[in-house]
């Protein structure tokens, strides 16, 4: 009988214990990691635009309870995406460049359209244009939320896929990197043909997107942009992949990627990469001599968003997690966004890269996806500006902007909407060219490419997650 009331004692004192740790662990859950995203943006017509029209940016971001640390998220997010929404079917259709390389345009094949035929192609719509990430294409996850904001919109949506990429050969010595925005310029010319762009970049391709609107200015062809996970100070985010641990294992995986994507399209480099263990080491000894820098470090400040953002007159909003991997809370250009009458920056206290897991069971339908709704509701409110009409951009500020604030939860505010903004857009402005290209005026448009259409393909999924 003693055993026996022992034996009670003994479970009563392990239940107690996991009931206090589970209490511990919803409490931290509650106070430390469900948040407001922090907004930051100048205020002005743009922030009144996303205060009064893009709810979700007002809204308690709640991450999945059981997978909430940036790494899981990253790579869970991916995961689950990819495993349980459903694919995507896509015609493509390929870009002939100017300097006779190109690269390929794969288009949405819409419910109830033939798959041979070309239902649509004529009519002037909306397109949502998707720049992927590092090595990602129409296959990747989160282009499967995006085509759910697009169907949300009554949208078309197109991939584009960087030279070398997307199955097609190279046709020219020259593959990609974070500086080929040549090559989206001229992409922008042709999806324009079909009607006005809203571009979303992810990791990657948010850095090409962004770099095309800086140099364009208000000559660019894009009606509002979304840029997401993308590391927008290139060098402070290439120290922080770096750093040892879980952090190191996404660089890893990313460089078997490119190395993949070198053997396949640049044999002849294959020697030169083999080594390579991190994306660091890839562009020491790929990138920078390929396109011409002296070095890594060199490479990596070209790319950089941060000092270019202040040319950007189109409507951009940022998606960046503060927990991000690949860019640390204090590297983001919060000075620079503040500076800015046409940027914004989104800061949910959690996220990772590119992951935004939330609810008990994260792998939900890809119009109930966070990167979805935000999509949705944003592009939903910047097409109530005027075409091409960047927002009014009021007197600058007089003090100097502070550093990067803590992630607090702001107070919801109610503001009336302003009238649509009707001053003319500002003078385009450029950034100083990179060592070996000259960036296009803003006042000139690129040589009108020319497209060969392809037969409809459904694009696989990716043999592998896809973090960028």
């Amino acid at each position: 009988m003693l055993n026996i009331f022992t034996n009670i004692l003994e479970a009563k004192k392990e239940l107690l214990i996991c009931v206090s740790l589970s209490v511990l662990y919803i409490t931290y859950y509650l106070v430390e990691v469900v948040k407001k995203p922090m907004l930051i943006c100048r205020k002005g017509e743009f922030r009144q635009l996303l205060e009064d029209h893009v709810p979700i940016l007002n809204e308690y971001y709640w991450p999945t309870i059981w997978c909430f640390e940036s790494r899981l998220q990253t790579v869970l997010g991916s995961v689950l995406r990819s495993l349980f929404l459903p694919p995507l079917q896509f015609r493509r259709e390929v870009l002939r460049l100017s300097d006779g390389g190109q690269v390929a345009l794969d288009w949405l094949v819409e419910e109830g359209e033939e798959e041979g035929g070309r239902e649509g192609e004529g009519e002037q719509r909306v397109v949502v244009l998707v720049l992927p990430g590092l090595t990602g294409g129409a296959h990747a996850d989160y282009v499967r939320c995006l085509a759910a904001a697009a169907r949300g919109l009554g949208a078309r949506l197109v991939v584009y896929n960087n030279r070398g990429l997307g199955g097609l050969p190279l046709t020219t010595p020259r593959l990609y990197s974070a500086v080929s925005h040549e090559d989206v310029a001229e992409a922008v010319q042709a999806v324009a043909k079909h009607g006005r762009v809203l571009a979303a970049g992810v990791s990657l391709g948010g850095l090409l997107l962004g770099r095309y609107l800086a140099e364009y200015g208000a000559a660019a062809q894009v009606h509002a942009a979304l840029v997401v996970s993308s590391p927008l100070d290139v060098p402070r985010g290439s120290q922080s992949i770096e750093r040892w641990g879980l952090n190191a294992a996404l660089s890893w995986h990313m460089a078997r990627q490119l190395r993949g994507t070198v053997r396949a399209r640049l044999p002849a480099a294959a020697e030169r990469v083999r080594g390579c263990r991190s994306v660091r080491a890839f562009d020491a000894a790929f990138t920078a001599p390929h396109f011409g820098f002296a070095s890594a470090d060199a490479y990596y400040r070209a790319a950089s968003l941060r000092p270019r953002l202040h040319a950007v007159a189109r409507p951009l909003l940022c998606l960046c997690a503060a927990d991000d991997p690949f860019q640390p809370l204090e590297a983001l250009p919060v000075g620079e966004v503040l500076s800015s009458a046409s940027v914004a920056l989104s800061v949910p206290a959690r996220g990772g890269h590119i992951g935004f897991l939330e609810g008990l069971w994260p792998a939900r339908a890809p119009h109930a996806q966070y990167l979805a709704r935000l999509a949705l509701q944003y592009f939903a409110a910047t097409a109530r500006l005027p075409p091409h009409a960047p927002p009014h951009a009021p007197p600058p500020p007089t003090t100097t902007p502070s550093p990067p604030p803590t992630i607090t939860s702001p107070p919801p505010t109610t503001t009336s909407p302003s009238p649509p903004p009707t001053t003319t857009p500002p003078t385009p402005t450029t950034t100083p060219p990179t060592p070996t290209t000259t960036p296009p005026s803003p006042t000139t448009t690129p040589p009108s490419p020319t497209t060969t259409p392809l037969s409809p393909t459904t694009i696989p999924p990716s043999p592998s997650p896809t973090f960028t």
